[in-house]
């Protein structure tokens, strides 16, 4: 919100009559509304730019030489859930501040889906420690798939609607396809609703939609998607008038297929810009945030400028931002990056609304994390005991015979879909076996919240376990309990760890804990900080490679395979999910 002393104030500095309060002196400015590179001053005032012209003199009360480094605008993260990073967002902010990122619209559905609406008041406590911008897309997917799942929390039309008129809220979360194509609820029309009667975006989640299917979802209101892993599903998104936020995550690398196809085609970028959705820390740091979409964007032919309009300046505009954020011109927010390279873009500063916030890679103060209250750390209680039983599978009518065969659910490499498979897997007592030599684990998801005490359980190939399990609290978007494993008495043991922990994750062989890490905020995240979470993560990952996973990210990896949103399978605490039919399916096939 802009104020009237505001105004006066920046005109005043621009006239000569007070003193600003910076001038960044000899800086390479990226102008993303003219697509220029040119030298000139930059003048700041409290939060915002004064003047970027080029040759006046203004006085400053502090001024710094930047030696002629590129002034490029903050970065923009159109798509994140902070939660997948199993950070609180305070320390989440020491991560992606130096790298470059300023903004992130966040869809705080995992909290959401835990603890409804007190969960989201609960975050946004954080917001005022933060030195970024976090802005809220209303979550539409609490739950994600009705009458499929337990969750924590519901948040209805009428609940939906109240959060978009927080002042924190810049559009409706991501609303998968099935709720307009399959759903018969007028619920989530409502919803979008709410967001387009407020000016606000609705964001999507189209993954595996094509032609008129793509056509009637679009028509619904549908402003974007974040799910595109081809270059047909980017170009007929496109098509229909939708955005295309290009993801680039632990698990979800879209980036290079999708750059190269806007590249080799000479696509016009107007309409796309990028996203993280889920990253773990340890990538991050090793990577890069949403500088690393840009970097890779560029070294893929695509034009720097362009890239960085990608990052800033589009997003900027879709959220319906542009004249608070998205680049450096007069009466924008100040958050300015200082870097000596173009095509690889690594901060030597980062400025967020018109005070240094990192230098050299590094915040110059740690954003301390908060103390949360206990409520919000005991979310995770199991209704029943978990035992080695509670993950049998009936062989049904094949329960007298050597073998049965079952669907699989099936990991791609490098992506959040998977595929249908199908195994014929051992039966010992009339129930079916994980088969390490066909890579086939279990895979369960134990309902949490002391509801029921349901578990799902199915099968899972592409984590390559031979012994053992892991577990995790984070299972999307219900986040109850996930669990893979060849042995059922692992993975119970991994289950139960994550329960005693109230949230996290557990590896497990032969009965003993080989590694474990608390999340308690939600059962999600952790009150520790960076450093110490990459840490215990980077021994998790050893942990389950010697189990014989060699997935990448494996926890990012086991916390999307059950997704009852994304194609082809999901699981469920209810059961095994045909996810574009929106409905449960046998996990032993007749």
């Amino acid at each position: 919100m802009r104020t009237l002393e505001e105004l006066k104030e920046l005109v005043a500095c621009g006239k000569g009559e007070i003193a600003c309060d910076w001038k960044l002196a000899n800086v390479q400015l990226v102008n993303v509304y003219s697509r220029e590179i040119y030298p000139t001053d930059i003048y700041i005032k409290g939060k915002r730019i004064v003047s970027i012209e080029p040759g006046i003199h203004l006085e400053a009360k502090q001024v710094k030489d930047c030696g002629n480094l590129y002034a490029i605008p903050g970065m923009i993260d159109s798509h994140m859930h902070f939660e997948s990073t199993m950070l609180s967002p305070e320390a989440l902010a020491d991560v992606v501040v130096p790298k470059g990122t300023t903004t992130m619209m966040a869809d705080l559905m995992e909290i959401a889906n835990v603890a409804g609406e007190a969960g989201l008041k609960e975050m946004l406590k954080s917001l005022e420690r933060m030195p970024c911008r976090m802005l809220i897309e209303v979550s539409s997917r609490v739950p994600t798939a009705p009458g499929l799942e337990t969750t924590g929390a519901v948040l209805g039309a009428a609940e939906v609607d109240a959060l978009l008129g927080w002042k924190e809220s810049v559009s409706l979360g991501e609303m998968d396809s099935s709720k307009i194509l399959l759903s018969r609820e007028d619920e989530y029309l409502e919803k979008i609703c709410s967001a387009l009667n407020r000016g606000k975006p609705a964001n999507g989640h189209a993954i595996g939609r094509l032609g008129q299917e793509l056509n009637i979802y679009a028509s619904s209101g549908i402003s974007d998607d974040h799910e595109c892993v081809t270059e047909e599903e980017m170009v007929q998104r496109l098509r229909v008038g939708m955005k295309v936020f290009i993801r680039e995550g632990s698990t979800e690398r879209n980036v290079e297929g999708l750059v190269r196809a806007v590249v080799e085609h000479g696509l016009d970028t107007e309409n796309l810009m990028f996203c993280t959705d889920d990253k773990h820390i340890g990538d991050i740091r090793r990577e890069g945030h949403i500088n690393y979409n840009v970097n890779k964007s560029i070294a893929l032919g695509l034009d720097p400028v362009e890239a960085i309009r990608m990052a800033t300046i589009h997003a900027a505009k879709h959220f319906r931002m542009e004249e608070e954020i998205g680049s450096i011109t007069p009466g924008r927010m100040a958050d300015i990056i200082l870097a000596k390279d173009i095509r690889d873009i690594q901060p030597e500063e980062v400025w967020f609304e018109g005070k240094p916030a990192a230098v050299g890679g590094a915040m110059l103060e740690e954003t301390k994390v908060r103390v949360y209250p206990d409520w919000i750390k005991d979310t995770v209680r199991l209704k029943t005991p978990v035992t080695a039983g509670s993950f049998a599978v009936p062989a049904g009518r094949h329960g007298g015979g050597a073998a049965a065969p079952v669907r699989v659910i099936r990991l791609v490499k490098d992506q959040i879909i998977n595929e249908e498979d199908q195994a014929e897997l051992p039966v010992k007592d009339g129930f079916v076996l994980a088969d390490p030599s066909q890579d086939v684990a279990k895979l369960s998801v134990v309902e949490r919240y002391g509801k029921n005490g349901n578990v799902g359980t199915g099968f899972v190939r592409g984590f390559h376990l031979e012994k053992g399990a892991m577990a995790y609290s984070m299972s999307h978007d219900h986040h109850n309990i996930v669990a893979a494993g060849v042995d059922d008495g692992d993975m119970a043991a991994a289950v139960n760890e994550v329960a005693r922990l109230r949230g996290g994750l557990a590896v497990v062989c032969g009965g003993k804990v080989l590694a474990s890490m608390e999340l308690p905020i939600g059962g999600l995240m952790s009150e520790e900080g960076p450093r110490e979470v990459e840490e215990r993560l980077d021994g998790l990952n050893r942990a389950a490679a010697s189990l014989g996973c060699d997935t990448p990210a494996p926890f990012m990896a086991l916390s999307f395979i059950s997704l009852p949103t994304v194609p082809e399978l999901g699981l469920t605490d209810m059961g095994l999910v045909d996810v574009l039919e929106h409905k449960l399916i046998p996990v032993v096939l007749e």
